[in-house]
Protein backbone atom coordinates (compact mmCIF):
# COMPACT_ATOMS: atom_id res chain seq x y z
CA UNK A 1 0.00 0.00 0.00
CA UNK A 2 1.25 3.45 -0.93
CA UNK A 3 1.58 5.49 2.25
CA UNK A 4 1.40 8.68 0.17
CA UNK A 5 -2.30 8.18 -0.58
CA UNK A 6 -3.39 6.85 2.81
CA UNK A 7 -5.37 9.35 4.83
CA UNK A 8 -8.66 9.54 6.70
CA UNK A 9 -10.59 10.82 3.67
CA UNK A 10 -9.45 8.00 1.43
CA UNK A 11 -10.11 5.50 4.22
CA UNK A 12 -13.65 6.89 4.39
CA UNK A 13 -14.06 6.60 0.62
CA UNK A 14 -12.89 2.98 0.60
CA UNK A 15 -15.07 2.10 3.60
CA UNK A 16 -18.01 3.62 1.73
CA UNK A 17 -17.27 1.55 -1.37
CA UNK A 18 -17.19 -1.60 0.75
CA UNK A 19 -20.77 -0.83 1.83
CA UNK A 20 -22.07 -1.19 -1.74
CA UNK A 21 -24.34 -4.23 -1.84
CA UNK A 22 -25.02 -4.84 -5.53
CA UNK A 23 -24.33 -3.59 -9.03
CA UNK A 24 -27.35 -1.27 -8.97
CA UNK A 25 -26.04 0.51 -5.85
CA UNK A 26 -22.61 0.55 -7.44
CA UNK A 27 -23.95 2.38 -10.48
CA UNK A 28 -25.82 4.87 -8.29
CA UNK A 29 -22.84 5.58 -6.04
CA UNK A 30 -20.28 5.93 -8.80
CA UNK A 31 -22.61 8.01 -10.97
CA UNK A 32 -22.85 10.46 -8.08
CA UNK A 33 -19.18 10.44 -7.07
CA UNK A 34 -17.45 10.32 -10.48
CA UNK A 35 -17.85 12.01 -13.81
CA UNK A 36 -18.63 9.84 -16.82
CA UNK A 37 -15.10 10.50 -18.08
CA UNK A 38 -13.58 9.34 -14.79
CA UNK A 39 -15.64 6.15 -14.80
CA UNK A 40 -14.74 5.42 -18.40
CA UNK A 41 -11.05 5.93 -17.61
CA UNK A 42 -11.17 3.55 -14.66
CA UNK A 43 -13.08 0.95 -16.68
CA UNK A 44 -10.60 1.32 -19.55
CA UNK A 45 -7.63 0.72 -17.25
CA UNK A 46 -9.23 -2.43 -15.85
CA UNK A 47 -9.89 -3.72 -19.39
CA UNK A 48 -6.28 -2.94 -20.34
CA UNK A 49 -5.10 -4.92 -17.30
CA UNK A 50 -7.27 -7.90 -18.30
CA UNK A 51 -5.95 -7.79 -21.85
CA UNK A 52 -2.31 -7.50 -20.77
CA UNK A 53 -2.69 -10.50 -18.49
CA UNK A 54 -4.22 -12.43 -21.37
CA UNK A 55 -1.19 -11.75 -23.56
CA UNK A 56 -2.59 -9.10 -25.89
CA UNK A 57 -0.08 -6.82 -27.58
CA UNK A 58 -0.17 -3.04 -27.26
CA UNK A 59 -1.56 -2.49 -30.76
CA UNK A 60 -4.40 -4.93 -30.06
CA UNK A 61 -5.22 -3.19 -26.79
CA UNK A 62 -5.18 0.23 -28.47
CA UNK A 63 -7.58 -1.01 -31.17
CA UNK A 64 -9.95 -2.65 -28.67
CA UNK A 65 -9.97 -0.05 -25.87
CA UNK A 66 -8.71 3.19 -27.39
CA UNK A 67 -6.18 3.45 -24.55
CA UNK A 68 -2.99 5.39 -25.16
CA UNK A 69 0.40 3.69 -25.03
CA UNK A 70 1.09 5.73 -21.88
CA UNK A 71 -1.99 4.27 -20.17
CA UNK A 72 -1.10 0.75 -21.27
CA UNK A 73 2.47 1.19 -20.01
CA UNK A 74 1.24 2.54 -16.68
CA UNK A 75 -1.15 -0.37 -16.20
CA UNK A 76 1.56 -2.83 -17.23
CA UNK A 77 3.93 -1.31 -14.68
CA UNK A 78 1.26 -1.69 -11.98
CA UNK A 79 0.67 -5.31 -12.95
CA UNK A 80 4.37 -6.08 -12.68
CA UNK A 81 5.63 -3.78 -9.94
CA UNK A 82 2.58 -2.25 -8.27
CA UNK A 83 0.67 -2.96 -5.07
CA UNK A 84 -0.94 -6.08 -6.63
CA UNK A 85 -4.41 -4.54 -6.61
CA UNK A 86 -5.11 -5.39 -10.24
CA UNK A 87 -3.80 -8.93 -9.82
CA UNK A 88 -5.87 -9.65 -6.71
CA UNK A 89 -9.09 -8.49 -8.34
CA UNK A 90 -8.39 -10.09 -11.72
CA UNK A 91 -7.59 -13.42 -10.01
CA UNK A 92 -10.89 -13.24 -8.12
CA UNK A 93 -12.82 -12.43 -11.29
CA UNK A 94 -11.13 -15.32 -13.10
CA UNK A 95 -11.96 -17.71 -10.25
CA UNK A 96 -15.57 -16.51 -10.12
CA UNK A 97 -15.95 -16.96 -13.89
CA UNK A 98 -14.46 -20.46 -13.68
CA UNK A 99 -17.03 -21.42 -11.02
CA UNK A 100 -20.05 -20.32 -13.09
Amino acid sequence: MNKKIKNKHIDSLFESILEIRDISECYMFFEDICTVTELNSIAQRLEVAKMLRNGFRYHQIIEETGASTATISRVNKCLNYGADGYNIILDRIKEKDANK
